[in-house]
């Protein structure tokens, strides 16, 4: 997915400054100026075949320059590792899975429950098994589960993300499963507050209002600069992308205002210390 944004945003650039129009490079392949569109967004796969004669659309003939966007392009259409899991994956949702894998920092607002990424196992049983009215094989529900788990290897690896995460008080309250399986997560919470790599920080409700009362968000940066800053937000049947600079803009601006004014992390793990005792 984040090579699709790579390449696209690349071709797009090379078609702007030769002066072409989405119309002409579309019909220089045999296809719509919206597949061009989505071609630059990185929302469609790409032919090797097609990105060679845009290439060429676009004065770019030295194999030099040619070569790397080539390869970029076969490169584009290796499936990731989460398509093993597509039985249990839909398809708006894997478009994420492939930008947080490939996030270098990762900021996270969460209100109905815990993060995915900081989920224990039987916590993200419980919330798997009551996020559906009907009734789902349990084969289905591990499936989902292990899905959860391998996301969070990101955070573990040789170069983690960095994950900054802001949990209301509402999730850290709302017994997944039982109260056994909570203290467990919140046992688990401070532990990860300890790693390097991962901010944890709570909104308790003596903080009363707050700036994020649109709900949940994420927003996604990436190590390479032309990949822009990405806004998810996920709703009951699909997600919806942000990345103009404006709106991206809103959301880190209230991710800022959020850190400021909610618990520190030093208070973020006492308060879990406290709340286990609650529970």
């Amino acid at each position: 997915m984040v090579r699709r944004i790579l390449l696209g945003s690349q071709l797009r650039r090379l078609r702007e400054a030769r002066g072409v129009t989405r119309e002409a490079a579309g019909y220089a392949i045999r296809a719509s100026e919206s597949k061009i569109s989505r071609m630059e967004l990185g929302r469609v796969s790409f032919k090797a075949r097609d990105v060679a004669d845009l290439l060429t659309l676009y004065g770019v003939v030295e194999d030099v320059e040619r070569e790397p966007l080539l390869n970029l392009a076969r490169e584009s259409s290796i499936a990731g590792w989460w398509h093993s899991y597509s039985d249990v994956l839909p398809s708006w949702f894997q478009t994420y899975v492939g930008l947080e894998g490939a996030a270098c920092a990762i900021d996270t607002y969460e209100v109905q429950f815990v993060h995915g990424l900081l989920q224990t196992e039987a916590y993200a049983h419980a919330v798997v098994s009551s996020g559906h009215r009907e009734q789902v094989a349990e084969s289905e529900v591990e499936r989902r589960v292990a899905l959860r788990m391998a996301r969070q290897k990101l955070l573990h690896q040789e170069n983690p993300a960095q994950l900054r995460c802001v949990l209301d008080e509402a999730t850290l309250r709302r017994p997944f499963g039982s109260h056994a399986i909570l203290d467990a997560q919140l046992a688990h919470l401070a532990e990860l507050s300890e790693l390097p790599n991962i901010t944890l920080q709570i909104t308790s409700f003596e903080l009363g209002g707050h700036p994020a009362e649109s709900g949940a968000f994420t927003v996604l940066s990436f190590p390479e600069p032309e990949i822009p800053d990405v806004v998810y937000l996920e709703q009951l049947t699909g997600s919806l992308y942000l990345d103009k600079p404006d709106e991206v803009g809103q959301y880190a601006g209230v991710m800022r205002r959020l850190t400021d004014n909610c618990l520190s992390p030093e208070e973020t793990r006492v308060y879990l210390h406290k709340l286990r005792q609650l529970t």
